[in-house]
Order: C-alpha cells, then sequence, then structure tokens
C-alpha cells in the first residue's frame, strides 16, 4: 500500500481512478488487518465471520462498481474486440469481479509465496496490458504494487521468513479485481488471475460434489492442497502454479493485443 503510494507520488501520475484504487485498496487492507487481529485475539484460526467479511467487502466493491457506473460504463469488454453492454446489471457484475478476485487470492494464500508470486505475475501483466491501451494512470499504481510484491516475495519464498496473512492476501485480490474493473479487463482476468480462478472453483466443485453426493473430488482444497497430499513438496507446487500463471499471462497479453 505505501509502495504503491510512493510510485504514484513519484511518477506523478495521480488521478481519480488511482486514488479509487488505492482507497480500495487501503479498505480492503484494513478487512484484512481486522480479520487477522481477531485471529490474534481469540487465539483461534477464524476471524471474521464469513457473512461480516463479505459483508464489508461488498461495501467496499460498490465504490469502485458506482464510479465507473456514473461514468457512463455499461459494458465489459469481450478480448478488446467487441463490448457486451450489461446496462443496470454492470455494477452488480462489477461488485462480483472485484469480491470474487479478493476471495480467490485469500483461497490461494496457503503455501509459501503461492498468493504472492502469482499475484505479481497477474499485476505485471495487467500493468502491460494498461501500457498498450494507454491507461497511464491505472498501470503505474498497477506496477507499484507489482513491484511491492516482488519485494515482498523475496522474503516470502518457500521457506518464507515473513507472510501476508489477511491483510496481504484480501487487499491484493480486492485491488486486483479493481484494476480490472477500471481498466476494462474484467472477463480477462479470468485469464490473468487463471491460478486464482482455479483455486477458488475447486472449492466451491468440492463443496458442492460433498454436499450433493457425499463424495470429495479433491483429497483437500484449495487445489494447492490437494498436490500437498499427493506427496508434491512445497517448493515444487508453488514454482508450477508461478509457471502456469505465468502461462496465462502471456495467454491474456496475446489474445489482447493480436485481437485486438
Amino acid at each position: 500500500m505505501i509502495g504503491a503510494t510512493l510510485g504514484l507520488l513519484m511518477a506523478q501520475k495521480s488521478s481519480l481512478n488511482t486514488f479509487i484504487i488505492l482507497l480500495v485498496f487501503a479498505l480492503f487492507t484494513f478487512i484484512g488487518f481486522k480479520d487477522d487481529i481477531s485471529k490474534i485475539t481469540r487465539k483461534q484460526n477464524k476471524g471474521l465471520s464469513a457473512r461480516n467479511k463479505l459483508f464489508l467487502q461488498v461495501l467496499i466493491a460498490i465504490i469502485p462498481a458506482l464510479y465507473m457506473t456514473f461514468n457512463g460504463e455499461r459494458s465489459v469488454s469481450v478480448f478488446g474486440l467487441y463490448n457486451i453492454d450489461l446496462g443496470l446489471l454492470y455494477p452488480f457484475f462489477a461488485v462480483f469481479v472485484i469480491i470474487g478476485a479478493s476471495n480467490a487470492v485469500n483461497l490461494t494464500d496457503g503455501l509459501d509465496g503461492l498468493a504472492s508470486g502469482t499475484m505479481f505475475i497477474a499485476l505485471t501483466a495487467i500493468t502491460c496490458l494498461c501500457i498498450i491501451t494507454g491507461r497511464f494512470d491505472i498501470a503505474i499504481v498497477s506496477a507499484a504494487i507489482a513491484g511491492s510484491c516482488l519485494g515482498f516475495l523475496y522474503y516470502n519464498k518457500p521457506p518464507a521468513k515473513i507472510f501476508m496473512g489477511d491483510t496481504g492476501s484480501i487487499a491484493l485480490g480486492g485491488v486486483l479485481g479493481t484494476l480490472a474493473v477500471i481498466g476494462k479487463f474484467e472477463l480477462l482476468l479470468i485469464i490473468i488471475g487463471g491460478v486464482f480462478v482455479i483455486e477458488a472453483l475447486s472449492v466451491i466443485l468440492q463443496v458442492i460434489s460433498f454436499k450433493t453426493t457425499g463424495k470429495r473430488i479433491f483429497k483437500m482444497s484449495p487445489i494447492h492442497h490437494h498436490f500437498e497430499l499427493l506427496g508434491w513438496s512445497e517448493p515444487r507446487i508453488v514454482y508450477t502454479f508461478w509457471l502456469v500463471g505465468l502461462i496465462l499471462a502471456i495467454v491474456s497479453f496475446v489474445l489482447r493485443y493480436y485481437l485486438s
């Protein structure tokens, strides 16, 4: 958060877009911090209740959703080829993207360096996309946050010396979704953040399967724990997921750049 703000000040590229992004970043950081503090004070793994956390996430996600709506945005870009007009449904879609990204990154943060490394890759992809589409103010804030992730990764890579906790993962996911919404890469985020999507889907599918059939699809979810139980070492899982994230980031860049 501090690194991103300093990066913007040094680049002198602040705008209303970047203000909204940093505001959302700060507010999501507060949710994560509150969650971590609750876990520490209660001396247990449960922090904020899922209902309270979701309620706060919705309140915060409404800010960029309404900001874009009041700026006349009603459509979603499909890889820069054409737009789908969502009309009055757009703000609800934007809220879903932001909350989904926040929780998906939070689920991914289960192994040393997994979330921070994958976030660095995803944010670098968004930075490049913003540059080629002329959204330089958003590119600056995305690059600043990516740089912060890279600096943090030095201490968070396996074996980790420090951990981001919910303070970092919820905030980074929230800002990733916000960058996608304001940068107009909402659908492309499915590919850019493909690792996070896979992690979240593994949890959803696991729950649905168990509730409907009584059987589990994976040994454990999110899916990185499935590979742990298969005997993969933690570094192997992390580096493999990084590679997948990198491939998906390149694919997203190629799709947006060449198809448009």
